[in-house]
């Protein structure tokens, strides 16, 4: 996966609308899945229930929880087809790009030792790995506006990077993909 140079201003706004369309898609279609379910499906009647007699373990006999908790699965399932069904769109770009490098960064966080200590021993494709790493770590926290750490992974790049000139490496001619994790076991 190539790193792309995205539009910060653009991929905050989206961002927001995101996550602001989530939480409420999701508190809405909870609320409406819940009450559906109860309306269909419950046999509980319409009793005032005593809240100070409720103890942490047991809900009230007769409670409507599980179809509360249907609604909110359901509501979970349907946003994430709206969230699959949009991943492509030209609004969505940004966001799942780095949703995507988000998640090879964690593929990467997982074999990171193995890595590091082949690195150390001058592996090229090892090289090439961290390169990616933590360039997309810096792209990340420039995007997040997280710079208390920005300058250890600066540190870090600046060092990888010397380790790459002095073996004379292309990084260009090879670019990263995640089927070079897979000889880090």
């Amino acid at each position: 996966m190539q790193l792309k140079d995205i539009d910060k201003a653009r991929y905050k706004k989206h961002l927001n609308i995101v996550i602001v369309g989530f939480i409420s898609s999701l508190l809405i279609l909870s609320l409406i899945f819940g009450q559906l379910l109860i309306a269909l499906f419950s046999t509980v009647e319409q009793n005032v229930i005593d809240l100070a007699k409720i103890t942490a373990e047991q809900a009230p006999e007769g409670s409507n929880f599980k179809f509360n908790l249907i609604g909110v699965v359901l509501a979970l399932f349907v946003n994430a087809a709206i969230l699959h069904r949009v991943k492509n769109s030209d609004f969505f770009n940004e966001v799942y790009y780095v949703w995507q490098i988000k998640q090879v960064q964690n593929l990467i966080y997982r074999k990171l030792k193995k890595i590091k200590a082949a690195a150390k021993e001058g592996d090229e494709q090892a090289l090439r790995i961290l390169f990616y790493y933590y360039n997309s770590i810096k792209q990340l926290y420039i995007l997040d506006d997280n710079t208390i750490t920005l300058s250890s992974v600066e540190k870090n790049l600046q060092d990888i990077t010397e380790s790459i000139n002095e073996k004379n490496i292309d990084i260009d001619a090879l670019p990263f993909d995640k089927a070079m994790l897979a000889d880090y076991k």
